[in-house]
């Protein structure tokens, strides 16, 4: 059975390895609801009691099959759910207003939308989906979506990083804004163990780590030659020789970790699950195999600290990357 952790402030019970719903919108290629339906039950069967998703997943699609599957279980389980701001630079640029991009009639019908999609009356964590350092001195969405908590329309509020500053919201944690962090961190990325999963840790705010496969590449499963239909997402994450680059260093991981019997999926989980800070890891899954191999990890013992000493030699700073997204 898949172990809890403790979200933070919220004091929430949550499965350490959640359940990364964005493909179920169908931004990772075809994907059919009976089969993602198929992967939410097994996942919940196996222990998985928080998932997250967005607006942004398939216009909501995402949402209300998870809300069909939720339907017909018993369990509790936690849904996190996310806001994307109006059309605009993404991440917003320092130039965007905050009311501008997030206004507060527009976040009060997008969280309707969130609360009639998921067919509940209060949302357990409403994310915005990205944000600026430029608000941070006044962040009036976060000043909204304040007056909806004391509303009852939503139990906690968090913020997903914008992947080229992750540490922008540093000035949120310390300022009391937020119950919950959503942040990019992998054997590749690991720029927030500096500072931002610490201070998250010092001020109590529960921690969900998003790509912790960077997007596929840290399960081994790809070649430099792999080809990705055109509406997937990865098709341009790994655009022109990004792929040739990721799988070399990958294969790099591969020697490191070849006499310990786990997989590069298993190492590229418990290498997350390792740091103190880190509440819950939402890897994707969209089919019930995924569901079984994700799950399982929970079970495996800790990385010993020789291999996470090795691990962290891997780390691969290439904020250029982002502006292929």
């Amino acid at each position: 059975m898949i172990k809890r952790r403790t979200l933070g402030r919220t004091q929430l019970e949550v499965s350490e390895i959640g359940f990364g719903a964005w493909a179920l919108g169908g931004a990772w290629g075809n994907q059919k609801d009976r089969e993602s339906l198929q992967a939410l039950h097994r996942a919940i069967e196996l222990g998985v009691n928080f998932i997250d998703t967005a607006a942004g997943y398939g216009k909501g699609r995402s949402e209300r099959v998870i809300a069909r599957a939720l339907s017909e279980r018993q369990e509790r389980v936690y849904v996190a759910t996310k806001i994307h701001p109006l059309p605009g630079p993404w991440p917003p640029s320092p130039y965007c207003k905050a009311e501008e991009r997030f206004p507060e009639d527009y976040l009060r019908k997008m969280v309707d939308e969130r609360l009639d999609n998921l067919v509940t009356e209060r949302l357990d964590l409403l994310q915005l989906h990205t944000w600026t350092r430029a608000w941070n001195k006044a962040p009036k969405p976060l000043e909204v979506l304040k007056k909806l908590q004391a509303e009852g329309k939503i139990s906690f509020i968090g913020v997903s990083t914008p992947e080229p500053d992750q540490n922008s919201v540093i000035d949120l944690i310390r300022a009391g804004y937020l119950d919950t962090l959503q942040l990019v961190f992998n054997i590749f990325e690991q720029e927030p163990a500096a500072e931002l999963l610490p201070t998250a840790a010092e001020y109590k705010v529960g921690v969900i780590v998003r790509v912790p496969f960077d997007e596929g590449a840290l399960t081994g499963k790809f070649s430099a030659d792999k080809e990705f239909n055109g509406d997937d997402f990865r098709s341009k994450y790994f655009a022109g020789d990004r792929l040739t680059l990721t799988v070399a260093r990958v294969q790099q991981i591969e020697q490191d970790i070849a006499d310990t019997g786990l997989t590069m999926a298993q190492v590229a989980l418990k290498f997350v699950l390792a740091h103190p800070a880190v509440s819950t890891v939402i890897p994707g899954i969209r089919n019930v195999r995924q569901a079984k191999m994700n799950t399982e990890v929970s079970e495996l013992a800790d990385l010993p600290d020789s291999l996470l000493r090795k691990l962290r030699k891997h780390a691969w700073r290439r904020s250029f990357w982002y502006a292929g997204k």
